[in-house]
C-alpha cells in the first residue's frame, strides 16, 4: 500500500526495528462516520483498523454492501491502512438481544443467521484484503437442557471429549459450535482469509484451553486461527499476558489490546489496569506476528478520538522499551 499523505504523526524514530503494527477498533469510534474514523486513524499514525461490521459503518446486511465494500477498500488503500474484519457488533442481527443470535442458539434458523453473517464477513474481508475475520462462540443458552440430545453427545472413547470431565449439555454445545462453524471455515478456506476465534470471558469458548478443545474437535483445520485479547489474558488466564502470547504464537491471526484487571472483564484505557505492556509487546515481536494489534475500547466511543490519540503514543513508548535484539527471535 502507498503511505498515506494524511499521516501527520508517523511511527516515531526508534520503533521501526520491531515488526508490530498497531490499529484501532471502529467499535470504539461508533459516533464517527466510517470515512472520518479512517482518516482520523491515518492522521494519528495507525497502521490499520479493526473494522467491526455494523449498521453505522459497513453494514454487512445492506443490499449494496458489495459496492460499499469496494469504496471502503479504495479508501483503506489510499490511506495506507491495513484491516482486520471484526464481527462483535452488539445488535447487528437482533435489536433486542446483545450479540444475538449466536452460534449456540437453540433455534437452527437463528444459528443460520449468525453463520450467514460470518460468511458475509469472510467475503467482505476477502474484498478488503483483510488479514483475518474475527468471531466468538457466544454464551451457553440460558436453559441448556435441550442440548443433551444423544445425537449430539461425544463418544466417550474420543480423547477430544473426555467423558469424565464433560457435562453432557456443555459437551453437546461444543459439538454444535463445531457444526455451525464448519461452513464458515469452508468459506474462509475458499477465500484464503483465516477465521480468528476469540476466547471471550463468559462464553462457551472463554480461554486458550477452550480454543484448543475446539481445534481438536474440528481436526485442526488450517483456516482456524486465534484472536488473542491481551486484556482477557490478564482477566482470567492462568498464564501472564506475555506467556499467553508465547503459548498462542502458532495460531495467532489477530490481536486485540487494552488494559484490564484480574478477575474483571472491563476494557480499560492503557494505564488504568494492571498489565505490564513492554513484556507483552516483546513477546509479540519475538513470535514474528505481523498482522494488526488493535486497540479495543468499545465502551469509550463517547471519547473515541481522545482515546485513539492517547493509545498509539503509549504503545510506541512500550515498544521502544523492547530490549535490543529481542524482536524476531522464536518463542
Amino acid at each position: 500500500m502507498t503511505p498515506s499523505p494524511h499521516r501527520t504523526n508517523p511511527r516515531p524514530q526508534g520503533t521501526n526495528a520491531h515488526p508490530l503494527r498497531f490499529g484501532y477498533g471502529t467499535n470504539g469510534l461508533a459516533d464517527l462516520r466510517l470515512d472520518d474514523a479512517l482518516a482520523l486513524l491515518a492522521d494519528l499514525g495507525y497502521d490499520g483498523v479493526g473494522l467491526t461490521l455494523d449498521h453505522m459503518h459497513l453494514d454487512p446486511l445492506a443490499p449494496d454492501v458489495a459496492a460499499r465494500t469496494r469504496k471502503v477498500a479504495r479508501r483503506l488503500d489510499a490511506l495506507g491502512l491495513g484491516v482486520t474484519v471484526e464481527t462483535g457488533a452488539r445488535y447487528v442481527l437482533d435489536p433486542r438481544r446483545k450479540h444475538g443470535p449466536s452460534l449456540l442458539d437453540p433455534d437452527p434458523a437463528d444459528r443460520a443467521r449468525r453463520v450467514d453473517l460470518l460468511i458475509r464477513a469472510v467475503r467482505i474481508a476477502a474484498d478488503l484484503g483483510a488479514h483475518a475475520v474475527h468471531c466468538f462462540s457466544g454464551v451457553l443458552p440460558a436453559d441448556p437442557t435441550h442440548l443433551a440430545d444423544p445425537a449430539h453427545l461425544a463418544d466417550p472413547a474420543d480423547p477430544a471429549h473426555p467423558a469424565a470431565t464433560a457435562d453432557p449439555a456443555e459437551d453437546s454445545a461444543w459439538k454444535r459450535l463445531a457444526e455451525t462453524l464448519t461452513p464458515v471455515l469452508d468459506a474462509a478456506t475458499h477465500a484464503g482469509v483465516p477465521l480468528a476465534v476469540e476466547p471471550e470471558p463468559g462464553h462457551l469458548l472463554a480461554t486458550l484451553a477452550d480454543f484448543h478443545h475446539l481445534r481438536r474437535i474440528l481436526g485442526d483445520p488450517p483456516a482456524l486461527g486465534l484472536t488473542l485479547d491481551i486484556g482477557h489474558c490478564q482477566c482470567l488466564e492462568p498464564l501472564s499476558p506475555a506467556d499467553c502470547v508465547r503459548a498462542a504464537a502458532p495460531w495467532l491471526r489477530h490481536v486485540q489490546i487494552e488494559d484490564m484487571r484480574r478477575g474483571h472483564h472491563e476494557h480499560l484505557p492503557f494505564g488504568d489496569g494492571e498489565i505490564d505492556f513492554p513484556p507483552v509487546l516483546e513477546a509479540l515481536a519475538a513470535t514474528g506476528y505481523q498482522a494488526l494489534t488493535v486497540v479495543e475500547l468499545p465502551r469509550h466511543s463517547h471519547a473515541g478520538p481522545h482515546f485513539a490519540a492517547q493509545s498509539l503514543p503509549f504503545l510506541h513508548r512500550a515498544a521502544r522499551a523492547i530490549p535490543a535484539g529481542a524482536e524476531g527471535s522464536t518463542p
